[in-house]
């Protein structure tokens, strides 16, 4: 998009701080819609290397390229005086900043209010960090610290584009929203917490209730053109919450990927085009995953798992889906509710009270139990499981404050922490979609679901509340008062004490009930002060176009690499190109051609999908440089095989590049 924001004059510093607000208007009644309306669109958020990876920390690498992209899929609902939108991210959680840039951004030219505008992640943590709205997550979240105003802005950029066209291309639609269960693909990696529960104590009413430990449930969200319009039902887009960790791929990893969603997505929309023709816009995002790992076979983290999990996964959302077939509706019930909640001072409500101060705990630094620090993770009292045994009755409990009480002010000042709570709810039929900061824990989600539908009129037209966790911001943990007395990561990472679940599911029920009862001529919660301000200390990564002059060849022929115990097998291409900041990798950059005989070249195939690198199975990555240029690698995964056809590998155009093609191979 083109146009000055708030962010925009920041977007050429290196260093230093960005100090920037935008305005929050009030939201305004909307023109009646007697029928629902619905656009879909999705946008490559892929960045180029040399970006931090948020999610494992310090131990976490630079990007080098991707092996699935990365990418913002966008559902826009509009129906009676409601006007909502559905973002979900390949990324690891929401931002603060990103959800108001784009509000701005789109506030001219559509008709989606801030309180409508929900930014939903899968979590995946192989995706770039440096864009939340908190010095603190900016810093610790990724392998190097710091607010990238460049990335940032594209982010919006691409994600605002992507609502306006998703609003101005709605048409006449239906919708429908189910769940299914989905057994084996997930596992409780914190089962010692997760049994200290009151709900999971009473072994005689289910002795097998500690197996049973986690959220089984997939959310899925179908819309179709209606066919009444005359135009006949084709799919407009879907989208799916589930719970388990971005976690399938190893943290010693260095592509950009989706994991096991990428997998997920393409799975699900693979099978509704075979089903119908077309797929439209697919997405994904997390229910409530904390203590959710995905199901892999012991030691074999990597894209051969997250390949089998994410299909496993997507395979039952298909099913899903087409069970949804008989339950769409053009008059779905439409409504929002957004609260930012102010922690300064200590908040408090119905008598429960957080702590003054947020505090990490010692637990954090040993690492969740899939991906546990070496040796740390068993010295206290950084060690699961070890909680601290006086002074219990504090506002952080058993929880050993990470260099002290008195040290970790000095050195995390109270400024950089997340200060302002978004509880965001999404009404879409009598489904009530809670986005929340956190990653919440299996029973966390429980119990706050249970607290919004106790405040549920009799009346109401919500049926039912479904918790999603890291939307519109990154808050940590949230774990029940029992979990966190145990203090493994999940309780570590709670920073704001063991009033926390009690504390949001309180505000939870509040904004849901809110929303049941709102004024159907303006159907829309909106309590946000009426300007939003930020103040982040600033590191570019986001690397700059530049002016060498490199050009496009072939490096080494194409080769054959045998697959291990962890990966497929795959061909691999070399060519020399002009750096990173020259090429548009948020747009097509290989693909794989075939023939047979001597007949013509064609787009590829295999299993019925496209063999480039819109999907899950060609990989670029940057591999070095030589005294001309950069060299760089395609790799095509798991790839087809047919006596008489040979392939070849296809480096597509990008500015002034042009194609290069490699010598075929079979």
């Amino acid at each position: 998009m083109s146009g000055q924001g708030p962010l925009r004059k920041f977007v050429g510093q290196d260093k230093g701080r960005a100090k920037f607000s935008v305005t929050v208007p009030r939201p305004e009644p909307l023109p009646h819609v007697d029928r629902l309306l619905a656009g879909a669109a999705r946008v490559d958020i892929t960045p180029p290397p040399g970006m931090p990876k948020a999610g494992y920390s310090s131990n976490a690498h630079d990007g080098c390229g991707f092996r699935s992209r990365l990418r913002a899929h966008v559902l826009h609902l509009r129906c009676g005086t409601s006007s909502i939108a559905l973002v979900q991210c390949d990324l690891l959680g929401g931002s603060s900043v990103v959800q108001h840039l784009v509000a701005d951004a789109i506030r001219e030219r559509t008709d989606i209010a801030l309180a409508g505008l929900m930014m939903g992640a899968t979590h995946t943590h192989a995706g770039p960090g440096q864009f939340s709205g908190t010095d603190f997550y900016n810093r610790f979240a990724s392998n190097r610290g710091g607010f990238d105003p460049a990335w940032t802005q594209f982010l919006v950029d691409r994600i605002a584009g992507a609502v306006i066209e998703a609003h101005d291309t709605r048409q006449p639609a239906r919708l429908a929203f189910g769940s299914t269960e989905v057994w084996g693909s997930t596992r409780n990696r914190s089962l010692d917490p997760h049994v200290q529960n009151d709900t999971v104590l009473d072994k005689r009413l289910d002795p097998q209730r500690k197996f049973a430990n986690i959220n089984p449930e997939l959310q899925l969200l179908r819309v179709d053109s209606d066919p009444e319009t005359g135009t006949g039902s084709a799919p407009i887009g879907t989208a799916v919450i589930f719970s388990v960790h971005g976690t399938g791929i190893s943290q010693h990893a260095h592509e950009y990927n989706a994991d096991l969603w990428a997998y997920l997505v393409d799975e699900l929309g693979q099978r509704i085009e075979t089903s119908r023709g077309t797929r439209g816009v697919v997405g994904a995002m997390e229910g409530t995953h904390a203590d959710m790992a995905p199901a892999l076979h012991p030691g074999r983290a990597g894209h051969l798992e997250a390949r089998r999990l994410g299909r496993q996964i997507g395979g039952e959302a298909a099913d899903l889906y087409a069970d949804l077939a008989d339950e769409l509706t053009a008059t779905p019930d439409l409504a929002c509710g957004f609260r930012e909640v102010n922690l300064e001072g200590g908040a408090s409500i119905d008598g429960i009270r957080l702590p003054d101060r947020p505090a990490v705990g010692a637990a954090l630094v040993a690492g969740a139990m899939e991906n546990l620090t070496p040796v740390i993770h068993a010295i206290p009292p950084f060690k699961a499981g070890f909680p601290k045994p006086f002074d219990v009755t504090g506002p952080q409990a058993q929880k050993w404050v990470l260099g002290s009480k008195w040290l970790q002010p000095l050195i995390l000042p109270l400024k950089g922490f997340p200060r302002l709570l978004p509880v965001h709810v999404l009404q879409i039929g009598a489904t009530a979609i809670v986005g929340l900061p956190f990653e919440v824990t299996v029973e966390s989600g429980r119990r706050i679901a249970a607290a919004a539908n106790s405040a549920l009129p009799p009346d109401s037209s919500i049926g039912r509340v479904v918790v999603s966790s890291v939307a519109n911001e990154y808050f940590g943990y949230v774990a029940t008062a029992e979990e966190y007395s145990r203090q493994y990561y999940e309780g570590g990472h709670t920073l704001y004490g063991p009033n926390t679940q009690r504390f949001v599911a309180a505000h939870v029920a509040k904004l849901v009930g809110e929303v049941a009862t709102v004024d159907a001529v303006l159907p829309v919660i909106s309590d946000v002060a009426p300007q939003r301000s930020w103040d982040l200390k600033v590191h570019r990564y986001l690397c700059r176009p530049s002016a060498r002059g490199v050009g496009r060849a072939a490096v080494l022929a194409p080769t054959y690499v045998d697959a291990t115990g962890d990966d497929d097998g795959y061909w691999e291409f070399r060519w020399r190109d002009a750096p990173p900041g020259d090429l548009v990798w948020h747009e097509p950059l290989v693909r794989i051609e075939a023939r047979d005989g001597d007949g013509e070249w064609h787009a590829a195939t295999h299993r019925g999908r496209r063999a480039d690198d819109q999907g899950t199975d060609v990989e670029v990555r940057l591999v070095g440089s030589d005294a001309i240029g950069c060299v760089y690698a395609a790799r095509w995964h798991d790839p087809a095989f047919k006596a008489g056809r040979t392939h070849r590998f296809v480096v597509l155009g990008s500015g002034s590049a042009t194609e290069l093609t490699s010598a075929p191979f079979d």
